[in-house]
């Protein structure tokens, strides 16, 4: 491949990753065709993209940035997975295919980077771990509204109370 067509490839594949800071690099090398296709289908109705990617384009492509750094530790060919509504998502879904040697034998996780640090296999399973943006958010919520509603449950706690006691008097003086 000439030099022109490898900076013209470069260039492509930099525009793609321009706005991927955050990616796991997993190896998809060994899916039959059909696999392939499925994978690619449960993925992208996750919002979730996959790019094979030729490893010395793709660090050329992404030269100074965190994606870069683990993509310079990779050996062999990989792929790169991005996107979901967060990246914890995004780690468990991986983690979960990984984990799916019966549909995907030879799907394996092998690396990433989140914020700029860059993660080992290992790391992105105590990561899927996590609980997702969604879940954070669930939590927050109850702990925003536990004090009110212990609040309110406080106010209206004796006041029950008393309108319990006056109705069963009006009743028995009936």
């Amino acid at each position: 491949m000439s030099r022109f067509v490898k900076g013209l490839i470069t260039k492509e594949l930099g525009s793609k990753l321009e706005a991927i800071d955050d990616a796991l690099l997993v190896d998809v090398i060994g899916l039959d065709a059909n696999q392939s296709v499925n994978l690619r289908k449960e993925l992208r109705e996750k919002s979730i993209g996959l790019m094979v990617v030729k490893k010395s384009l793709a660090r050329r492509a992404k030269e100074g940035s965190p994606l870069a750094t683990a993509l310079a530790e990779m050996e062999g060919s990989l792929a790169v997975c991005w996107g979901s509504e967060d990246f914890v998502s995004l780690t468990k879904e991986i983690t979960r295919l990984h984990e799916d040697a019966e549909h995907y034998p030879a799907f394996a996780t092998r690396g990433g980077v989140m914020d700029g640090e860059q993660l080992s296999s290992e790391r992105i399973k105590e990561i899927s771990k996590w609980p997702s943006r969604g879940e954070q958010l669930s939590l927050l919520v109850g702990q925003i509204l536990s004090p009110g509603s212990q609040l309110v449950a406080a106010i209206q706690g004796p006041g029950a109370q008393l309108a319990s006691q006056i109705k069963q008097k009006s009743e028995g003086d009936e």
